[in-house]
């Protein structure tokens, strides 16, 4: 990097350190040690690959766009009605606020406010608290019954006869203030927005856009980035995937901008005041549980502002509202009949989800093996002490070994410790072993898992289980390690390298990623196969693995058929191994040639998949690099 950027890219990280950074930093390293402070620290200022600010720049609606949106809205376009609970909000966010939605392409909302602020009457009698002369002689002036809001939106209602706005009695909980305003709502959907916050000019049309393309719709949401106090800066880009139910269970990353339609959002009964702090995450979990079809635009429509107070800026200014978030959580799974618990992470707002294995299911693991002998034994090894579920077994595949000590070796654990051997004597084929294998198992549950690998984490194997016997699951993965402790698959994104590849390769393990997706469980569209536990009645109801796919890709394609078939692949970090596959290996002519048409037989297959873009991933992001940075 030339000195000059360099010194620039220090020039943004130091203006973007506030005061309630400085706070959060100390906080996060009084509880979790200078070691895990100093890894998040790395991580908050790694720097960009692309400049955010410059790339919002250049993908906004361009102000022909705009125009061009107000001259042809979407046909037949629901009424939207925005609700927004105020409370004595400072004036120039309510003003911006305002006018963001007043600057809406899309004509067809209304904007709802409760204004729970204190009357003036109310502020009359606390004026000695109250400091400054001027801000005292403006609180005198206000007429009883109004409050020092009034005036401001009075002056908006009369430019513009969609602006709705009641006073409250008082002021209740966050979330009955929100209902409140959700009462004066007459639209067909219902967009939340917070009072210090803003949307871009296009935000409504592209939401309407999406409703308007299937009737079935009942959820919108779209993507999200954070501007500081002035307003001036825009930062923290939330590119999201399309609706994900284990990233939900694992963070709110659905937040803002949430639409979502008034019958439903009737039906489940607005917010509750039992979750204030997580209301919003608590209110979108029960919408999300009844929604039949949610939309997700591929846009930065929603800018969240940070100051001190507010939770995005520093989330320990309301620490309870993470404990609010994982009681939304834990309601959620009960309310879908999981018995699961539900642990707070060192990182704020994100959650653990502990499913109980139910019974005691058969799980059978299969390994091909070709000598490497001493790779094999590493894996076994790691196996029998880091196991704590009991009723597996081991089927070693054998396939064309040519060492007398690796026969030996079949010899000694054949029938004892779990394991049996099995024999496959046609050329190397991974698809065709693991399929005759499967044929072979005594097991309901195949884990698919490579002879070098090593497992890390005791009760590896419970953990994949749990997962893989929720009945919406298919397949599970775990995370993987080279040995030098960088990640080598945290789940695989689709498109990627021009088929698919995985996420974070070559990110050290300490650190959680882009939006800590290295760290949390989240569904996939694939995971690698290198360690990997599949129903077997879904193994079998997609055909196994794709014996036209000797090598590569035969994962992928595996993955691509049990998410077709309507089934989630789960992502789970809590699994960990490693992965003893050389980071850089050479191939002759005949392995290229090989791979080449593997990889045309599946760009062909899934064609259409691949056309579409991948569902868990974003749009907005690149898939030139592992690393979830923004695309060009």
């Amino acid at each position: 990097m030339a000195r000059k950027e360099y010194g620039t890219q220090w020039g943004k990280m130091i203006t973007s350190i506030s005061p309630a950074y400085i706070k959060k930093g100390y906080r996060y390293l009084k509880r979790h040690g200078m070691k895990q402070f100093l890894i998040r620290l790395t991580e908050r200022f790694q720097q960009e690959d692309i400049d955010y600010e410059t790339w919002f720049g250049l993908n906004k609606a361009t102000e022909k766009e705009l125009q061009e949106q107000r001259k042809n809205p979407p046909e037949h376009g629901p009424l939207i009605s925005i609700v927004v609970p105020v409370y004595r909000t400072p004036e120039i966010y309510l003003r911006e606020m305002i006018e963001s939605v007043v600057n809406q392409t899309y004509g067809n909302w209304e904007l709802c406010l409760a204004d729970a602020s204190p009357k003036g009457e109310q502020l009359r009698q606390d004026l000695k608290k109250i400091k400054g002369r001027k801000t005292r002689e403006a609180l005198m002036k206000i007429p009883d019954g109004d409050t020092e809001l009034t005036s401001v939106i009075r002056e908006y209602q009369l430019k513009d006869s969609r602006i709705r706005y009641e006073i409250l009695k008082e002021n209740k909980s966050i979330a009955e203030n929100s209902n409140a305003a959700m009462e004066m709502a007459t639209g067909d959907f219902v967009g939340l927005l917070d009072h210090d916050d803003t949307l871009e000019p296009n935000a409504l049309y592209e939401v309407a856009g999406k409703i308007c393309e299937d009737d079935r719709v009942d959820v919108v949401y779209t993507d999200e980035d954070k501007i500081n106090s002035k307003g001036t800066k825009h930062l923290t880009p939330n590119m999201k995937p399309d609706f994900n139910l284990d990233l939900l269970r694992s963070n709110n990353y659905i937040c803002h901008l949430f639409v979502v339609r008034r019958i439903l959002m009737e039906k489940v009964g607005g917010f509750r005041k039992e979750f204030d702090g997580a209301q919003d995450y608590d209110f979108i979990l029960r919408c999300t549980e009844e929604a039949e079809k949610i939309a997700h635009v591929h846009k930065v429509l929603y800018h969240w502002r940070t100051h001190e107070k507010s939770t995005s800026d520093n989330p320990e200014s309301k620490i309870y509202a993470f404990h609010a978030g994982r009681r939304a959580v834990e309601a959620h799974l009960q309310r879908l009949g999981f018995q699961a618990e539900v642990e707070e992470t060192c990182d704020l707002g994100y959650y653990r989800v502990k499913y109980p294995v139910i019974g005691s299911p058969m799980v059978s693991i299969l390994i091909p093996n070709k000598d490497q002998l001493q790779t094999l034994k590493k894996c076994l090894k790691s196996i029998w002490e880091k196991t704590e579920y009991t009723n597996y077994e081991i089927l070693i595949i054998e396939n064309n070994s040519t060492e007398k000590e690796t026969f030996e070796f079949y010899k000694k654990i054949d029938g004892r410790h779990h394991v049996r051997v099995l024999y496959w004597d046609k050329e190397f084929n991974y698809s065709a072993i693991n399929n005759f294998g499967a044929t072979q198992a005594k097991g309901e549950y195949l884990l698919l898992l490579n002879n070098d690998t090593e497992v890390i984490t005791k009760g590896w194997m419970k953990e994949l289980l749990s997962h893989c016997q929720r009945p919406e699951v298919g397949m599970v993965g775990a995370k993987l390690y080279f040995p030098d402790n960088t990640i080598q698959s945290a789940g695989t994104i689709i498109g990627m390298g021009g088929m698919a590849d995985h996420a974070f390769v070559n990110m050290d393990r300490k650190k959680s990623g882009y939006m800590h997706r290295a760290s949390i469980q989240v569904d996939m569209s694939g995971v690698t196969a290198a360690c990997a536990m599949v129903k077997r009645s879904v193994y079998e109801e997609v055909h196994g693995l794709e014996e036209k796919l000797t090598v590569a890709f035969n994962d992928v394609d595996l993955g691509l058929k049990i998410v077709t078939a309507g089934y989630l692949i789960v992502f789970d970090p809590y699994a960990e191994l490693y992965h003893y596959e050389s980071k850089s290996r050479g191939v002759n002519d005949e392995k290229k040639e090989r791979h080449a048409r593997e990889v045309k037989y599946t760009q062909e297959k899934w064609a259409d998949f691949l056309a579409a873009g991948d569902p868990c991933y974003n749009q907005n992001l690149t898939l030139a690099k592992h690393n979830f940075s923004l695309r060009k």
